[in-house]
C-alpha cells in the first residue's frame, strides 16, 4: 500500500468513513456525471476529516474526470486526501487538491490481453451500435451502453454479448461464469466472471470484488494512521453488499445503504438503510438517494 501523501492531516479516529460505489449512488447511471450538490457534500465531508473512499468497477480515468476534477474545482482544500479503489480492487490511487498520486495496478489480477483484444474486435464488428469497449481499464475488460441507446434495447443486446463473451473465454482456454446481477450464482470453479450491470458488463478475475476494495480501503486508511469508529457503505446492486460483508466479518461497525433496493434487500447481520429511512419515497433511488444520505451526513457531522 502507498504511504500517506505528504502535507496531509486527518483525525485518527473519525466518527465515520464512507466507502462509496460510484455508478448509481454518486454518478447518475443515465448521464454518468456527478451533480454539483453531491460534489459539494463530498468536498465538505472529506475536508472535515471524514474519510471518503470510492470503491468502484470504474477505471481510474473515469474517477479522475468525473469525480476528482469536479471536487478539486469545487475548492477541495490542500491537505485533504481522497482514495479511489477502481476496477473492483485491481487498481487504486489517492488524490489531493494538487491532483492524483501514483496509479497502482495488481497485474496478477488482469484479464489476459489476447482475450481483451478479441472482445474489442467483437464489439467493433457485432455490437458497436449498442455499446463501446472501455479503453481506460487496466485489469478488467468492460463494455458499456451508449448514452443514446435505450436501456431496454441495451439490456436485450447485452444478453447476446454476454453469451458471446463467455463462449470466447472457452476458445481462449479460460474458465468463466456469468454472475447473475439479481441472483448471484456460484462461480467458485471459474477463474473469471462476467458481471452484467444495468449499463455495462465487466469481465474480471474472480478474485476482484467490492470485498477486496473494502480490504484495500482499510489498509489505505491504516497507512495514514486512521481507524474509523464506524463505516457507511453505499451501493446500488446486490454485489455491493460485499463491502459491508467484509467490514462486518472483520469486526468493523458498519451500516449499508442500498440506493436501488428493488433488486431485493437480503437479510444481513448489520443494518441496511434505504431512502425511506430518511423519510423519502420508495421512488427516490440512485444518485438522488445517494445524495440525500451524503447531505444527511454532512448536516450531522459538519453542520
Amino acid at each position: 500500500m502507498t504511504a500517506p501523501m505528504p502535507g496531509t492531516t486527518h483525525p485518527a479516529a473519525p466518527a465515520l468513513a464512507l466507502l462509496l460505489d460510484v455508478d448509481g449512488p454518486v454518478a447518475s447511471p443515465v448521464t454518468r456525471d456527478v451533480k454539483p450538490e453531491i460534489v459539494a457534500d463530498l468536498v465538505s465531508l472529506a475536508s472535515a476529516g471524514i474519510p471518503v473512499i470510492f470503491n468502484t468497477g470504474r477505471s481510474d480515468a473515469f474517477i479522475r474526470e468525473q469525480v476528482m476534477a469536479p471536487m478539486i474545482a469545487a475548492g477541495m482544500p490542500a491537505g485533504t486526501v481522497v482514495h479511489a479503489i477502481c476496477e473492483k480492487g485491481a487498481v487504486w490511487f489517492s488524490y489531493t487538491s494538487g491532483g492524483p498520486g501514483p496509479i497502482h495496478v495488481d497485474h496478477e489480477l488482469a484479464v489476459p490481453k489476447a482475450y481483451g483484444d478479441d472482445v474489442r474486435r467483437m464489439v467493433a464488428e457485432d455490437y458497436a451500435t449498442h455499446m463501446f469497449f472501455d479503453e481506460t481499464k487496466r485489469a478488467m475488460v468492460s463494455v458499456e451502453q451508449h448514452l443514446d441507446v435505450s436501456s431496454e434495447d441495451y439490456l436485450a443486446e447485452q444478453k447476446l454479448f454476454d453469451a458471446d463473451a463467455l463462449e470466447l473465454m472457452g476458445r481462449h482456454g479460460l474458465s468463466a461464469a456469468i454472475l447473475d446481477h439479481h441472483a448471484p450464482e456460484s462461480d467458485d470453479d471459474a477463474d473469471y466472471r462476467l458481471d452484467p450491470t444495468i449499463i455495462s458488463t465487466d469481465i474480471e478475475s474472480v478474485q476482484l470484488g467490492k470485498d477486496l476494495g473494502a480490504s484495500r480501503a482499510v489498509e489505505l486508511l491504516a497507512a495514514q494512521g486512521i481507524t474509523p469508529q464506524a463505516w457507511r457503505t453505499v451501493g446500488d446492486s446486490r454485489t455491493d453488499y460485499a463491502m459491508a460483508d467484509w467490514l462486518h466479518h472483520n469486526d468493523h461497525s458498519v451500516k449499508h445503504i442500498d440506493v436501488r433496493p428493488a433488486d431485493g434487500v437480503p437479510s444481513k447481520p448489520y443494518d441496511v438503510l434505504t431512502a425511506t429511512d430518511l423519510g423519502l419515497g420508495e421512488d427516490v433511488i440512485h444518485d438522488d438517494a445517494g445524495g440525500a444520505f451524503l447531505r444527511s451526513w454532512r448536516e450531522a457531522l459538519v453542520g
